[in-house]
């Protein structure tokens, strides 16, 4: 994902789409679980590939039958098409690397857009300011009022998932700064 960024330039998010290759990892990351359950502690219920609600916006129970993996990316796909358009209204005419676009919108996925908006990534993108959002990310590390960050939050229903997946997502935007 990232050392090909370097080979285009930053292109308006507008002309952008998530690729294949991070939706492999994400679904990585999520990992499949055919039956509704709570991933971690104070979590909403999550069903397939880390999808908490269907295409039609109906949240998912812990009452709803399981799923198929075909149904899981179906699923998956309307809520990253759905994480995309909003993430590019809500920074419209930023230019970003494929790379560097793929990582936000997974944050979307993760996080919603709700914690997009109400935070400090949107206006830094906007400014340019790249090395500040990528470091800003570090920064998204709660989850049920829970620092995933220490060790003790790592237990059974912990979060450390969250951690990783930020610290992950912080290494690759610093890599594209060619800063990591």
């Amino acid at each position: 994902m990232g050392v090909c960024a370097f080979l285009l330039p930053r292109l308006p998010v507008e002309e952008q789409t998530v690729s294949s290759a991070a939706i492999e990892k994400r679904h990585q990351a999520e990992g499949f679980r055919a039956g509704p359950y709570i991933p971690t502690k104070g979590d909403v219920p999550t069903i397939g590939y880390g999808s908490t609600v269907y295409e039609d916006g109906t949240r998912v129970t812990l009452a709803d039958p399981p799923i198929t993996r075909e149904r899981a990316v179906q699923i998956a796909r309307a809520h990253t098409s759905k994480a995309e358009r909003m993430f590019r209204a809500s920074i419209p005419g930023v230019e970003l690397y494929p790379g560097e676009y793929d990582l936000f919108v997974d944050f979307i996925y993760q996080f919603g857009i709700n914690t997009w908006n109400k935070g400090s990534l949107p206006r830094l993108l906007k400014a340019g300011n790249y090395t500040a959002a990528c470091q800003k990310l570090l920064e998204y590390r709660f989850q049920d009022g829970r620092d995933c960050s220490l060790s003790r939050n790592w237990g059974p229903r912990g979060c450390r998932g969250v951690w990783l997946r930020q610290q992950e997502r912080h290494s690759d935007c610093m890599a594209l700064q060619g800063a990591a």
